[in-house]
């Protein structure tokens, strides 16, 4: 059991280190390098979090973090409202923007499929999409998801779901890797893949 000079110390590196990835010896690092910084950078460090928490929300549309009800990339008039992608996480969203391939919307799914960790439809994002669709501005979903068994299987379960709409749902191309997660993929295979995006039917997942 670490013994530390100050119960503040200690609370600090408490609550650092209930964050993922951070243990106990990275967070005690972190906690002694914001204590040796100037206090104005503590007070910058801590109202950003607080903001954080108590501005930014999720865009009614598209669920993607947003700053007002709806986020910058719905409210651009620009974009193509005929395509819409489905990504699991804000991580998927700033990846594909990065590869300036793709004009149109996005919906943000909030995670995907996984039993194992109690992570079912009701979790996420689905319902939401299904109701965006009934306006009928929307003629293609695109569904970029990592190419994993858990965002195969959430793919099949919106393909059933989306199949009374007349809509045309396709999937990037594998050019991203089997097993890959989309927010490591590199511009390039990226962008590729959304250019080169195919159908997706039933018969895909044989």
């Amino acid at each position: 059991m670490q013994n530390y000079p100050s119960k503040l110390l200690e609370a600090a590196v408490n609550e650092f280190s209930r964050l993922p990835g951070i243990g106990r010896k990275t967070a005690l690092r972190l906690v002694l390098n914001m204590l040796r910084r100037p206090t104005s950078d503590a007070e910058r460090f801590a109202n950003a979090l607080v903001r954080l928490r108590t501005e930014v929300r999720y865009c009614n549309t598209c669920q993607n973090i947003s700053e007002s009800e709806t986020c910058s990339i719905c409210a651009d008039q620009r974009r193509d409202r005929s395509l819409v992608m489905v990504v699991e996480d804000i991580r998927d969203v700033m990846a594909v923007e990065n590869t300036s391939q793709y004009r149109g919307l996005y919906h943000v799914l909030g995670g995907i499929l996984s039993p194992v960790d109690g992570i079912g439809p009701e979790q996420l994002n689905i319902q939401q999409l299904v109701s965006r669709l009934e306006s009928g501005e929307v003629s293609e979903v695109i569904m970029a998801l990592s190419t994993t068994m858990e965002g195969d299987t959430t793919v099949f379960y919106i393909f059933k779901k989306l199949q009374p709409f007349q809509v045309n749902v396709t999937t990037i191309a594998r050019g991203v890797a089997i097993g890959g997660e989309i927010e490591y993929a590199d511009e390039v295979t990226l962008g590729r893949s959304i250019l080169n995006r195919t159908p997706y039917d039933s018969a895909f997942i044989r």
